[in-house]
């Protein structure tokens, strides 16, 4: 702590009853708390590239709203959606894409796959989604996908990614980009508390 001078050479310390000394450390702490916030988090890897073959596209609606929303991408990667969100985790039934778009927008990753894909690929990509939790909330998605146009698809907001094998490197590549990533419009919103019973 920073002492003053008085006239007579003798120093004084700050009073802690002093306003401006309690702004100051308020002051601190609000700058320590934004960034463990902001910089401590270190649940992205935002040194591991975009994988090859990730599309991306201009999503700029996302507005709560109730019922169906008929969206332009299957899965969906972004848009309007419901105003709660899917739990993030492991599925073993389709979700409710509105519900997902809504946890695309807090950081998510969705990781879909056609439902007949066999038990060992299943099992390879909940291996991979496992593995690649973002901490309590997770930030990780998988459901079967009935209808998608590839066997499995890696999905975040605005951006897609198609392979035709659970055990394609890109899709954990994809996942540490996006997982929180640079898309992520809503950092630190929570991937549970939501909607929805996962299993794993």
């Amino acid at each position: 702590m920073a002492s003053t001078s008085t006239k007579d050479g003798t120093s004084t310390v700050p009073s802690l009853r002093s306003p401006g000394l309690w702004v100051a450390l308020l002051a601190g702490a609000v700058v320590a708390v934004y960034a463990v916030a902001t910089g401590g988090n270190d649940s992205s890897n935002s040194s591991v590239p975009k994988p090859a073959g990730t599309v991306s596209f201009s999503e700029t609606s996302r507005n709560h709203v109730q019922g169906t929303v008929h969206y332009d991408h299957t899965p969906p990667a972004g848009g309007d959606h419901n105003p709660i969100w899917l739990n993030c985790g492991v599925y073993t039934q389709p979700v409710v894409d509105e519900n997902a778009v809504h946890s695309l927008e807090h950081g998510a990753v969705w990781i879909t796959y056609l439902p007949s894909l066999s038990n060992d690929q299943v099992a390879t990509l909940r291996r991979t989604v496992q593995s690649h939790y973002g901490g309590g909330d997770r930030y990780v998605i998988l459901s079967p996908y009935p209808g998608q146009p590839a066997l499995v698809m890696a999905t975040a907001w605005g951006n897609q990614l198609s392979v035709q094998s659970a055990s394609d490197p890109r899709i954990a590549a994809f996942i540490e980009h996006f997982r929180e990533g640079p898309q992520d419009l809503e950092h630190g919103a929570p991937c549970s508390g939501g909607v929805g019973k996962p299993s794993g």
